[in-house]
């Protein structure tokens, strides 16, 4: 252990989508120090990470923790679970797509306890961001995906949203809001618009980014988290103490890992795996939540356009039930053959075509995040519990989907594109030969969440209250996807954006 005490006034542990908004945003006052601990490179300089189209190069490579999934019997069980090992986290590694989670999600936040969360409030953050947040731009619409929201305003009747974020909606088809650069497709990912200007212009000697370094472990004292132990890119190790707190913002996989490996959890299966138990914490892992979709795809009769964004840059909305205040099927168009989990079925991959994702908004389904062994080297094991809710909402939705993209598909202007249907195939309509394929073939969007679920001061099962303070403990928060009580039905980058944004205002608080 280095004998020299590394000491600051908070210490940010990840310096991801949630971590590079707080120590940006603690260190605009100069007598506040912060270090940043990530486990990942910096992204400066990255052209592989900063391009946004070149994002699918960057899963499954040197950049991505690459998590798996226990056996999932009514799923897939080979998705890779990518979480980005980069400054910036999975906003150096995503697509980028920006919403604002909808009214109905941040009041399903509150009603679930977080009080302080609701619409109203919220709002204001999305304001703050400071990421370059605009719809794909006319240059890189791309002319397929032009026709596809045409057949769908026509096939299923939905309207056109120019402007996702302009207005909560139910349903609608567009091309979706992106936070990139469109004049040279970078990035505005969470570094870029938060730590980069920082970082280039020298202005902030009192934020110290320590990269490459890995959070293995609390440092409690009494019930008062005082520090962290990292081990640094040469394997040295060294306590990382923060006079106010820590804030962890490892994501909804790496923040429950680091409280279980120091003690926080619960205290039966950390006691089986030879844990000391600091904090017994029952809901530590539980509520593991994710947006699961599946794909049909569709070889294309000529070769597509170049110009994209991303490759996926249009979505479409449905809500199925009318009772609702939210869709409760969503779609992403990709201008690519997305047949990676097809593949493993015996389809083979077209040279041209392109793709639909039915995507289940608010999956029923609830999972959990464990140990397997004391040792931080060991990754934990996700069990997403995929389609196991109980009634077959989620697995009806996605053949709902299939059925929805059919109709789409067979609608001008976007018929004229098409030539066959790959993936499940044409020949595929009876409901439960649907659900087992779409199943089979079914990945994720990297969207996990839950896993340290905020709830009410009182609230046993909950991780964090409503301050985002670990219940129990002094001196610690936890900011980020782990703690939404409930998935947004959207993509949920903004959403843990503004979690940080806030996050700062509940520090603040305390402060003053």
């Amino acid at each position: 252990m280095s004998h020299t005490p590394h000491v600051y006034d908070y210490v940010v542990i990840g310096g991801g989508t949630a971590g590079s908004v707080i120590a940006s945003r603690l260190t605009e006052d100069p007598d506040v120090t912060v270090a940043v601990i990530e486990g990942g490179p910096s992204d400066i300089d990255r052209e592989d990470v900063l391009t946004l189209r070149r994002w699918l190069g960057l899963l499954g490579g040197d950049l991505d923790y690459e998590y798996t999934t226990v056996e999932q019997p009514n799923g897939n069980s080979h998705i890779l679970h990518s979480r980005a090992k980069v400054l910036g986290g999975c906003s150096s590694h995503n697509t980028l797509i920006s919403f604002k989670p909808l009214p109905s999600d941040w009041d399903e936040w509150e009603q679930a306890g977080a009080r302080g969360w609701g619409a109203v409030p919220m709002e204001a953050y999305y304001a703050r961001l400071r990421n370059n947040i605009v719809r794909v731009a006319d240059k890189d619409q791309n002319a397929i995906a032009k026709d596809w929201i045409d057949a769908a305003k026509s096939a299923i009747g939905v309207p056109e949203v120019i402007g996702f974020n302009d207005k909560p909606f139910h349903e609608g088809v567009g091309f979706l809001d992106l936070a990139y650069h469109p004049e040279n497709n970078k990035r505005s990912s969470a570094s870029v618009a938060y730590l980069h200007p920082h970082i280039e212009a020298g202005d902030r000697p009192n934020l110290t980014l320590l990269l490459e370094t890995w959070a293995y472990k609390l440092e409690l004292d009494g019930k008062r988290a005082t520090g962290v132990h990292v081990r640094t890119k040469d394997g040295a190790e060294q306590l990382i103490s923060a006079r106010q707190e820590v804030v962890v913002c490892a994501g909804a996989v790496d923040s429950p890992r680091l409280l279980l490996l120091s003690g926080i959890g619960p205290k039966r299966d950390l006691e089986e795996l030879g844990i000391p138990v600091t904090h017994d914490l029952p809901g530590v892992g539980e509520n593991l939540q994710d947006h699961p979709e599946s794909v049909i795809v569709w070889e294309t009769n000529r070769p597509l356009p170049e110009n994209s964004a991303m490759d996926s840059d249009a979505a479409l909305f449905v809500r199925r039930d009318e009772s609702l205040d939210a869709p409760d099927l969503m779609f992403h168009f990709y201008q690519i053959p997305f047949t990676d989990n097809p593949e493993r079925l015996g389809y083979e991959r077209p040279e041209h075509g392109v793709s639909m994702t039915p995507n289940i908004p608010k999956s029923r389904a609830r999972g959990r995040l464990y140990l397997t062994s004391a040792d931080p080297e060991t990754k934990p094991a996700l069990d997403f519990r995929y389609f196991t809710d109980e009634d077959g909402y989620d697995a009806r939705t996605l053949v709902d989907g299939v059925k929805i993209a059919r109709e789409i598909a067979g609608t001008e202007p976007f018929a004229g594109w098409l030539k066959r249907e790959v993936f499940p195939g044409p020949e595929v309509t009876d409901d439960e030969q649907l659900s087992e394929l779409l199943r089979k073939a079914h990945h994720t969007v990297y969207h996990p969440a839950g896993t340290c679920r905020m709830g009410a001061a009182d609230d046993e099962r909950a991780v964090v209250d409503p301050e985002l303070k670990i219940r129990g403990l002094d001196g610690i928060r936890i900011a980020d996807a782990s703690v939404f009580p409930t998935i947004p039905a959207v993509n949920p980058m903004i959403g843990v954006l503004m979690v940080g944004e806030k996050a700062v205002d509940l520090i603040g608080g305390d402060r003053r």
